[in-house]
């Protein structure tokens, strides 16, 4: 499926705009929930309150104490994703609130 001329641009504009004004990491964040909403299903993506990014440090806050104690014990699984999805320079670190 190819994107539009105007949506490319508008989306560049927008990470442009973003980097321009510091708050690209904000951006990254919503990427980084976009991509639990798809690996997730939709009960445990609900229990997700928050994704900000701080200091290079991913943090996720969520609901569930069992959601909250499986990303724990799944941390440097779900760091080395985002890494990979999203380039190991954004990020060294996870934190699970």
């Amino acid at each position: 499926m190819k994107k539009k001329k105007r949506e490319y641009q508008s989306s560049e504009l927008v990470k442009s705009f973003a980097r321009i004004h510091g708050f690209e990491s904000k951006l990254v964040a919503f990427e980084i929930k976009d991509f639990l909403e798809e690996y997730l299903d939709e009960s445990l993506f609900r229990e997700i309150k928050s994704v900000n990014i701080e200091d290079r440090c991913v943090i996720i806050e969520i609901n569930s104490p069992l959601l909250k104690h499986d990303f724990q014990l799944r941390k440097s699984f779900f760091l080395k994703k985002f890494q990979a999805q999203f380039g190991e320079d954004k990020f060294n670190d996870l934190q699970i609130l």
